[in-house]
Formats: structure tokens, C-alpha cells, sequence
């Protein structure tokens, strides 16, 4: 039976909910979300310190980065939970993009090339721009001048989401973590073994086909030896 978060134990004020929890209120919710209930709550957490902390001696648009860093993260999650770690159905994953507590957009946008740390939608829309173009982290660390290295996008805090930078995306305030994901200890362990068994298989796979290629050449090799030795001497033509 489908998990309802409508029931008795869960029947509280709206105004005291979480910011996903409205969206869901009153919803069934398909099995298995009791899996990263907790987590998303820690999430929510994280995003309402954000919005409550000080904001003396920053500028405006610098209140709003570590709501950006924590949408990417609770995004991330979801995005690992289903399709690298297997821990969501895909009835329950779409159930959380339909009703918006999954970012679709920016997931669909992390399964294309190029795109696969990507900060936030933001980075990628020209028209948020004074100059009509992209953030300055969609440009690769080594592709830009000295002064620019360490600046971070204004509208995303983002220093570089890159594919080809090392720890992106790559925050005002540090490299992502695996750990702010928030994966239980078993889950990362059980992600690592399947990395491994895939490396392992990669490695055989070609390893077998050097063996084949090598077999090839020396096949070949023999070949033409013996197209030598088939063919009949050249005749001395008379002078």
C-alpha cells in the first residue's frame, strides 16, 4: 500500500511544514519513501539555516548562493538515490519531479554531456545575463585569465561546474563533498563495489581485445609471408 503522508502521525499545521512537505501534503506517496525521508529533511534543515543566517557585511546576491548550494545537493541526492544507487523506484522518482520536490530541469540537464555537474539552470540561462551569455563556472578553470580563477558566478555562487575541473561543482565556499550528500555509510560502500566490478570488467574486456588485435597482426603478418614465397620469381627480362 502506498505511503500516505496524510495519516494521523503526520496530520500537522501546514505553516509548520517543510518546504517539500507542502508540496506533498495530503498526496499519496509512492513505497519506498520512508528511504530518503529523513535525509530530505536534513536537507530542508540545512536550506532554512541558510535563509535565517546573518546576512551582515555580505552583499544581496551573495544571501542567496548557499540556497543554490543546498537545492543542488538535495537534487543530487534524489538523482544518486535513483538512478546510480537504485534506491528509489521510478514510480517514487517521477512522483517527486511531477510535484516538484525534484528540480527535472536540472536533473535532465546532469544526464548530458558536458552538463554533468552542473550549479544550477541559472548558470545556463543567457537571459539572466547583462552580456547574453552563460556564468563565468561554466568556463573551465584553465581557460581563464588569473584574476578569474577563483571568481564565483554572482547569480549561483558557483566558482566552476565543469565536467573537466576536479571537485566540481566547485563552491565560493570549497569543492563538493561526498559526504554532503548524506549517504549512509552502506550506500557509498555498495556504490564503490559496483565501480570497482565495472572497472574489473572493463579491464578484462580489453585486455581480450588487445589479445585479439595481437593475433590479428601476427595472422596477417603470416599471411603476407606466404603471398611472398606463393609468388613465382620475377623473370630477368633478356637484353
Amino acid at each position: 500500500r502506498p505511503f500516505s503522508l496524510s495519516s494521523a502521525s503526520e496530520c500537522v499545521c501546514a505553516r509548520g511544514m517543510s518546504g517539500w512537505r507542502l508540496k506533498i501534503h495530503r498526496k499519496r506517496v509512492p513505497k519506498g519513501f520512508d528511504k530518503i525521508e529523513d535525509t530530505l529533511d536534513l536537507f530542508d534543515e540545512k536550506m532554512k539555516e541558510a535563509v535565517e543566517s546573518s546576512h551582515e557585511g555580505i552583499r544581496k546576491n551573495e544571501t542567496t548562493w548557499p540556497i543554490t548550494k543546498y537545492h543542488w545537493l538535495r537534487n543530487r541526492y534524489i538523482y544518486e538515490a535513483y538512478y546510480k544507487k537504485k534506491i528509489i523506484s521510478r514510480e517514487l522518482y517521477e512522483f517527486l519531479v511531477r510535484n516538484k520536490v525534484a528540480d527535472g530541469a536540472l536533473i535532465a540537464k546532469w544526464k548530458k554531456p558536458g552538463f554533468e555537474f552542473l550549479c544550477s539552470t541559472l548558470a545556463i540561462d543567457k537571459s539572466a545575463s547583462n552580456f547574453g551569455t552563460t556564468s563565468i563556472c561554466r568556463v573551465p578553470l584553465n581557460k581563464r585569465s588569473q584574476e578569474q580563477q577563483v571568481l564565483p558566478a554572482v547569480n549561483t555562487g558557483c566558482v566552476s561546474c565543469a565536467s573537466c575541473d576536479k571537485g566540481a561543482p566547485i563552491w565560493w565556499d570549497g569543492p563538493f563533498k561526498r559526504s554532503d550528500l548524506m549517504f549512509s555509510d552502506e550506500e557509498e560502500e555498495e556504490d564503490e563495489e559496483e565501480e570497482d566490478d565495472s572497472d574489473s570488467d572493463d579491464s578484462d574486456d580489453a585486455g581480450e581485445q588487445k589479445e585479439q588485435e595481437k593475433k590479428q597482426e601476427e595472422k596477417k603478418a603470416e599471411e603476407d609471408v606466404d603471398e611472398k614465397v606463393a609468388e613465382p620469381p620475377a623473370k630477368k627480362q633478356k637484353t
